[in-house]
């Protein structure tokens, strides 16, 4: 019995040793890697005041397509809860598309998300500054360093 506890064990420990280096943001314990940059990019799609897709090359001919979640700030949504909301939502997405219009931009502070897939950024345009100043500047995000968010809709603001 104890034999079979041993391999079963040893198996377990094994498994972890081969996914930690596979997965290493998910397994260290809450440790965060931070990749200081800048990385060269190009965004593909502003999806709302806050979010951007790009592809940022890592590399000589090595490019990756990524969700970027602009860090330090937070945008009202655009299914947001209320047409005050929704509108200021509109307006920050365009806002953000019209700063980068098609111009290069750079990742720096670059860290994992907490939602898969995404990761935590700073993104300046080139020639047009911090992202995320734009946007606090227009009145269309707000500064953000986590917890509970102000709402967008007038109550408790």
């Amino acid at each position: 019995m104890r034999t079979k506890f041993a391999l079963y064990l040893a198996a377990a420990l094994c498994g972890l040793l081969i996914i930690d280096p596979v997965f290493p943001p998910y397994f260290q314990g809450g440790a965060r890697e931070t990749l200081s940059g800048p990385i060269p990019a190009t965004v593909l799609k502003v999806i709302d005041g806050d979010t951007v897709i790009v592809r940022a090359r890592i590399w000589l001919g090595q490019a990756v397509e990524t969700k970027v979640r602009l860090t330090g700030i937070n945008a009202p949504e655009l299914n947001g809860r209320c047409e005050k909301e929704r509108h200021l939502a509109q307006r920050a997405r365009q806002v953000l598309t019209e700063a980068i219009d098609g111009k290069p931009v750079s990742l720096s502070n670059i860290v994992y998300g907490k939602y898969a897939g995404r990761v935590l950024a700073s993104l300046a345009v080139s020639g047009g500054g911090d992202a995320s100043l734009t946007l606090i500047k227009a009145g269309l995000a707000r500064p953000y360093s986590g917890g509970k968010r102000r709402s967008w809709c007038g109550e408790g603001d």
